[in-house]
């Protein structure tokens, strides 16, 4: 099984200066050895598509990084949603 849950390409405006374009896409999957479902973060440099990292996710790191990215948020003044 593999499902798509969300894909983002960052334009301009949310990359400071001379950072390169970034898209990020989540995604769960289960075609391991161990037939467990992971979640995937990938990470890749728009026009290099393929050439980017993929997380495979346990639950708990999949946990750990929300909880990671809510208080990131919270830090600069953001609530959470």
């Amino acid at each position: 099984m593999r499902r798509s849950i969300d894909v983002v390409q960052l334009d301009a405006t949310d990359t400071p200066d001379e950072h390169a374009p970034v898209s990020w896409t989540i995604s769960v999957c289960d075609d391991y050895e161990d037939a467990e479902p992971r979640v995937q973060l990938t990470v890749e440099e728009i026009g290099s598509a393929g050439e980017g990292l993929v997380a495979h996710l346990a639950p708990d790191n999949a946990r750990r990084l929300r909880k990671a990215l809510a208080d990131a948020l919270r830090e600069i003044g953001e609530n959470e949603n």
